[in-house]
């Protein structure tokens, strides 16, 4: 059974869409989607399609793309959204010195408040990290201790950062572009890093693998994404599938019949 650690269902371009969706996503033996949060909005969004479809799971994140926009009230929501128990994991929280839609400081001092809130709700959190690799590690570094686990999603580092995640027991995540001839460092790291520390991961609608390339990703083609590693690691698919699943239930604290 394959397993989406990471995708955007309530994203603009899936609107109306959904229960067609995830039902080509089943048919491709799609078994559990974790719907990531990017603001208080998106993550209550991300709650009631959890509600409507039971292989749907959600997380309560505040991007830092928004962060310039974090009031306290929209803080005081999020306190409220990640203590609930339909929450899976914090995220999407991070740092992105890419496109820099908020200030740099604006996205340290949120990316620390929702730490916080990790460490306090008891549940693990999902990091983006987009050209912030030192910014990422330090802050991440002053609340591991206190953090129940972790996944860097769409790794992009190379394989002496992943190895650091990898002492602290995090998971790393492959997203389609392990599918890119051109993704030489990703595909390095997919190589090197232990089965047991790995998920996988659409993105969706975004990072669209090469075989599905002028369409907008969506959690059926996962199986993209597990067919490359698997041949990257030369292994059968099926082990790579088995893998990733039972990573995701643990890092996610999901039923075992997921």
């Amino acid at each position: 059974m394959l397993a989406d650690s990471h995708a955007h269902l309530d994203a603009p371009q899936f609107t109306g869409r959904l229960p067609t969706l995830l039902d080509r996503a089943r048919q491709a033996g799609v078994g559990a989607v974790v719907t990531i949060g990017v603001t208080p909005a998106s993550s209550r969004n991300g709650i009631h399609i959890a509600s409507q479809f039971p292989d749907v799971y959600a997380t309560a994140g505040y991007h830092p793309h928004w962060a310039r926009g974090a009031t306290p009230q929209r803080m005081a929501d999020m306190e409220i959204l990640t203590v609930l128990p339909e929450i899976v994991a914090v995220g999407e929280i991070g740092l992105d010195y890419h496109r820099l839609r908020s200030p740099r400081r604006d996205q340290r001092k949120l990316f620390a408040a929702m730490l916080e809130m990790a460490a306090t709700a008891g549940k693990p959190v999902v990091i983006h990290d987009r050209e912030a690799h030192t910014d990422v590690y330090n802050l991440l570094s002053a609340f591991r201790q206190r953090l129940a686990g972790g996944i860097i999603h769409c790794f992009s580092g190379d394989w002496q950062l992943a190895r650091k995640y990898l002492d602290w027991d995090f998971f790393l995540s492959i997203p389609g572009t392990v599918t890119y001839p051109s993704a030489h460092v990703l595909r390095d790291v997919a190589c090197r890093a232990p089965l047991d520390r790995l998920l996988i991961e659409t993105d969706a609608p975004h990072l669209t693998p090469l075989p599905c390339q002028g369409r907008p990703n969506e959690p059926a083609f996962i199986r993209h994404t597990a067919e490359a590693l698997a041949r990257l690691r030369r292994c059968p698919v099926a082990v790579v599938t088995e893998a990733t699943s039972r990573n995701l239930r643990r890092i996610f604290g999901l039923p075992v019949s997921v």
